[in-house]
């Protein structure tokens, strides 16, 4: 603090602190009370802020899935290399479609990577009022539209081979596409370890109430995988009906099919990232669970909720602003943090309150 010298060797400074609680609501830090006289020509004092402030990291990211993605990007575009060639060698639909398949996955698990090496960079960075999780959302939804393209390229491609078949080496294409399939399963393996190693980190052994909640851009990856893997087994099946029943007409069905099965899945993953991105987050039980302490908090039940807003900052942390109209003279902004401090998962609470007379 600044201080105004008294008699030329003294400054005055009546400064009562009280302790920093931690709440859970990221760092809670309970008033600092400051008594000072102003510097000459000053309108202000200075103060130390440190009591009101903390830091806006509130999802600590995850350097197994970091690693594992990087990993399965290299693998997988090693494989989409051999796959390509491989089917246009061997006139394989199913084969080119995977391996046209496998350079999305590859780009879109690059962009995983990316986006987890992004957030951690700029993680500190105070231009990000909230953090930097949701540039890791941003990547899953960004890969969910390159599944979405993959499986209109798959379609079309395949039912243009219905009307235009081709002669198929069937031994050769079915060796690459089995070498296809066990590549997406070590990948696989390698995602799903990192998953269990990111939600132990995370939970330290303790069962986390609101389950569901996911690293959606380890998913993202994680399902382009799956989808290699699909397509790889459809392409698997497709040849072998051919080789050995004349079927030649399934390899391009087998495309279609896995078009439809990737489309289902990027669906479903740009539906949980977008909303994400727009903050569609009232309906959660985390919400009923503000109106809920809060309602407890006043035992004549005249302290009502004028307004609420609460959105995801982490993959189970939230961020909540909420507007009281009370009658209770002593409900304090503290008091009501204190009460929401049981749900570990508020990590960032605003509260306005407005006494109603």
């Amino acid at each position: 603090m600044a201080y105004e010298p008294m008699g030329g060797h003294q400054a005055i400074a009546n400064v009562s602190h009280r302790p920093k609680a931690d709440t859970g609501l990221g760092t809670l830090r309970i008033a600092c009370i400051a008594k000072c006289r102003p510097l000459p020509g000053s309108h202000m004092h200075t103060h130390d802020l440190s009591p009101w402030t903390h830091n806006h990291v509130f999802d600590a990211g995850s350097h197994a899935a970091e690693r594992g993605t990087r990993m399965v990007m290299w693998i997988t575009a090693a494989m989409m290399v051999v796959e390509i060639w491989a089917g246009w060698w061997f006139n394989s639909m199913a084969l080119l479609a995977d391996g046209w398949h496998m350079s999305s996955h590859a780009l879109a698990i690059g962009l995983s990577a990316f986006a987890y090496a992004a957030a951690r960079r700029y993680a500190r960075d105070s231009r990000f009022a909230f953090g930097t999780w949701k540039i890791e959302v941003l990547a899953g939804y960004t890969s969910a539209l390159f599944l979405l393209g993959v499986a209109a390229a798959m379609a079309f491609a395949s039912v243009e081979r219905i009307f235009a078949p081709q002669i198929i080496h069937f031994p050769e294409a079915i060796a690459v596409a089995v070498v296809g399939l066990a590549v997406n399963v070590a990948c696989a393996f390698i995602l799903g370890r990192a998953h269990d190693h990111h939600e132990h980190g995370h939970n330290h052994g303790k069962e986390n109430e609101h389950h569901h909640h996911h690293d959606l851009n380890l998913r993202s990856a994680y399902l382009h995988v799956i989808a290699d893997a699909a397509t790889s087994v459809l392409a698997v099946s497709a040849l072998v009906g051919g080789m050995f029943f004349g079927w030649n007409w399934l390899d391009p069905v087998m495309g279609i099919v896995g078009a439809a099965l990737v489309a289902r899945w990027a669906w479903g993953l740009l539906r949980d990232t977008g909303s994400v991105l727009l903050d569609r987050e009232m309906d959660h039980p985390v919400s009923d669970e503000i109106r809920e302490v809060v309602e407890g908090l006043d035992k004549t039940k005249e302290t009502k909720i004028a307004d609420l807003h609460l959105w995801r900052v982490g993959k189970s942390r939230y961020a909540c602003i909420l507007s009281l109209v009370t009658h209770d003279l002593g409900m304090t902004p503290i008091r009501v943090k204190h009460g929401l401090s049981v749900h570990e998962e508020l990590a960032h609470v605003t509260v306005e309150i407005h006494q109603c007379t």
